[in-house]
């Protein structure tokens, strides 16, 4: 249905990314019906019931559907989605979108009619007759009658009010303070916040709070002479570090929740522009915004039948949130927002340019180090863990040791086994019984440009102190284990797509695999005591529906004990010398020394 890399590759112009919009929102054209209350095209379930994955599966394409229409680009289904809309918002309509309660997904959805409100009085809010406005106000407006989840959720409700400002309706100032001030609370440093909660700090960092917060500077703009400098302000110090998260072909590095949205990764870029704000070069915000886009329009996150699915790479339901449902995807249509801009906006006159990025990144407010390396076109994000609850996989999307554009990652299909487990980049612990733990909990770290440490227990009785010393392609990993129990070790290399396997090594002390250009392999450096090449459970990895992890294994009884692997990920064409060419770690009581 959607193109193909050679012919993504040409997608240049305004115009060009206003025909890829309609052509991904087209074919839902086909599920409008007078018999629902949005729209329906898949089966699977979500947190919220069905009603509410209708309506949003039908709000969500008006993040690129709006933008479109801003910027003087034409869509012929857009009068069904207005209908559709009128409907909803009516209380005396059979299929009205009902009453709203606390932490309800609906609030969720209001966000793109405050979009609208703020960005589109012309195409959005001046097309609705004046009894569809009142009725459009008074659903909307339950939003400041309820408590929210102190999270980036107030900003829908900022959303919404200075939307209703904008047009010209009654608005809460005083919610539009109160929440403001709690966002503000959230602030960590160099533009990055934490989202409500002190251990989570992910995509939602770019794709909502500074992508809301550039839109109120948008809408706003002199009128706050507290928020909007500062809003801006921050936004220009987050572009100087979130430029790093992207590789020299756009890719970005798959970490935390929400990997279902996608090219959303992309969004806070087109809204820079939005705001005119000129963060880094024009040329470089340009090169983020697209080229990421084409990167995600040549993978298979179409169905047979052209809607965006669940998953990453490819249609996947394991790895997804329990508040993704069929429609959720949608959210990726953020991204679009650079169609709103003029065609004679600087965004658009300017010519692609990769940014420069420095090849060793400090994230002390992300816990993480993200390492560069241009010839490979591949970024490795060291982590210590960030202990967020309350989502799916969290110990795979938040606890591994790297994270990489490359590689990838892998979430579990079960607690039972080697391959349900699919341990990639992480250490998994279990008392021989087949049932696995992994990193999670970390009571403390440290975090230096050069040097990983967090100290976690997968049991009361059982602590684990793991060193991560980056040396890219290489890095060499030191866990210092006390335990009261007899316990089996798994140390997981980087997942390579198993479809393409070109060479294998298994050794008593290494395993390495080669499929096409990638490179993984790992090294028993010290503790370990078997090395082999593991096949976990299909579809555990992001990228592959089958993959192939190098590992070693280890039985250990009660007591001290240290272990000691090196790890390499690359896709240089001298991997194989690389391979020959471990680092060597001398070790003495107070101190580690490695030598490449």
């Amino acid at each position: 249905m959607m193109f193909k890399m050679k012919d993504v590759q040409q997608l240049k112009s305004k115009q060009d990314f206003q025909d890829i919009l309609v052509e991904i929102v087209k074919p839902l054209e086909k599920y409008f019906n007078s018999h629902s209350k949005g729209i329906k095209f898949d089966t699977s379930g979500a947190v919220f019931g069905e009603d509410i994955r209708e309506i949003e599966a039908l709000l969500r394409p008006l993040w690129g559907i709006i933008p479109l229409l801003i910027g003087g680009g034409k869509y012929d289904g857009y009068e069904q989605y207005l209908n559709q809309i009128k409907n909803g918002v009516n209380p005396n309509h059979p299929h009205y979108w009902g009453d709203v309660k606390g932490c309800d997904q609906r609030m969720v959805e209001m966000a793109v009619i405050g979009l609208g409100m703020c960005l589109a009085k012309e195409t959005f809010w001046n097309l609705l007759a004046d009894e569809d406005k009142k009725n459009l106000y008074h659903w909307t407006n339950q939003i400041n009658h309820v408590e929210l989840p102190n999270t980036n959720w107030l900003f829908f409700r900022v959303l919404v009010n200075i939307g209703f400002k904008n047009c010209d309706q009654r608005y809460n100032q005083e919610r539009i303070n109160q929440d403001l001030q709690k966002l503000d609370s959230f602030y960590l440093d160099r533009g990055w916040y934490v989202d409500g909660y002190p251990n989570q700090i992910d995509y939602y960092i770019p794709f909502a709070f500074h992508f809301y917060a550039i839109i109120y500077i948008k809408v706003i703009g002199d009128e706050d002479s507290k928020y909007v400098p500062v809003f801006k302000q921050r936004a220009i110090e987050f572009a100087q570090t979130f430029k790093g998260f992207f590789d020299r072909n756009g890719v970005a590095v798959p970490y935390g929740r929400s990997l279902s949205y996608r090219f959303a990764q992309s969004a806070f870029w087109g809204a820079l522009a939005l705001a005119d704000i000129e963060a880094i070069p024009w040329g470089e915000i340009k090169f983020l915004a697209l080229q990421n886009l084409r990167h995600w329009l040549d993978k298979d996150i179409f169905s047979a039948s052209g809607e965006l699915t669940v998953g990453y790479y490819y249609r996947n339901l394991l790895m997804a949130e329990g508040y993704n449902s069929y429609g959720s995807p949608y959210w990726a249509l953020k991204s679009f927002i650079f169609l709103a801009l003029p065609d004679n906006h600087p965004f658009w006159l300017a010519e692609e340019v990769v940014p420069k990025v420095s090849e060793s990144i400090l994230l002390p407010e992300a816990r993480m180090v993200l390492k560069r390396n241009d010839e490979e076109s591949q970024i490795q994000a060291f982590t210590v863990g960030q202990n967020c609850e309350g989502h799916a996989h969290v110990e795979a999307k938040y606890e591994k040791f790297v994270y990489s554009t490359t590689f990838g990652f892998s979430v579990p299909k079960g607690t039972v086994g080697i391959r349900q487990g699919a341990f990639d980049n992480t250490l998994a612990v279990s008392e021989g019984d087949a049932y696995y733990r992994t990193r999670f909990g970390v009571e403390d770290y440290q975090i230096e440009e050069e040097c990983l440490i967090s100290t976690w227990k997968p049991w009361q009785d059982v602590q684990i102190k793991t060193t991560i010393i980056p040396r890219f392609p290489w890095h060499i990993r030191i866990h210092e284990v006390i335990t009261a129990r007899t316990l089996s070790l798994i140390e997981g290399g980087f997942g390579v797509d198993a479809e393409h396997i070109f060479s294998q090594i298994k050794e008593s002390n290494r395993a390495f695999v080669q499929s096409k250009e990638q490179f993984s392999g790992i090294v028993n450096l010290k503790g370990f005591m078997t090395a082999e090449n593991i096949w976990p459970e299909p579809n555990t990895h992001l990228y592959y529906t089958r993959s192939v992890i190098p590992t070693l294994q280890c039985q250990l009884s009660p007591g001290k004990h240290l272990m000691v692997s090196a790890v390499l990920g690359s896709v240089s064409a001298n991997s194989k010398d690389l391979w020959n060419k471990v680092p060597q770690v001398l070790m003495d009581e107070n101190k580690v020394t490695i030598e490449q």
